[in-house]
């Protein structure tokens, strides 16, 4: 255990984020994400947070990384598809107020990709965290900044 580090962070976490440089990314997925499959031939760390949200999990994840100030969306979302164009997606508000603890840009922080494209740059990911989270949409790709 440590001292000032959240307790839903496990050790593996932990070093992966330790050893992510600046402009390394991570992708915390929702449960129904392809994680393991993406992650495996592209030679991406895969770790798993079962019982978790992606939200509890970015909250945590942001106490001990920023975000990357040389870009202008460090964290990035999947689009919703257009078959689910009516879709409320409330989770992405969440992250919204989340993120504004820890970025001052808040909500300019974010961007999008549509789907297909979302999976091609998680395979690109330092790591891919596999949530429990179940609401849909729930996706986040996080670029890490420079720690000073």
């Amino acid at each position: 255990m440590l001292n000032n580090v959240p307790s839903i962070l496990s050790p593996e976490l932990l070093k992966v984020l330790c050893e992510m440089g600046h402009g390394d990314r991570i992708c915390i997925g929702d449960g129904n994400f392809p994680g393991k499959s993406m992650a495996k031939p592209n030679d991406c760390v895969f770790l798993r947070a079962d019982g978790h949200g992606v939200n509890e999990l970015l909250d945590a994840i942001l106490q001990v990384i920023p975000l990357d100030k040389y870009v202008e969306h460090p964290v990035m979302l999947m689009e919703v598809m257009p078959c689910d164009k009516d879709l409320d997606i409330p989770v992405w508000e969440d992250y919204k107020k989340t993120v504004a603890k820890y970025d001052e840009r808040g909500a300019e922080a974010f961007g999008a990709y549509e789907r297909f494209e979302f999976y091609e740059q998680a395979k690109k990911c330092y790591c891919i965290l596999q949530s429990g989270e179940t609401q849909i949409y729930a996706n986040v790709i996080l670029q890490k900044g420079v720690i000073a």
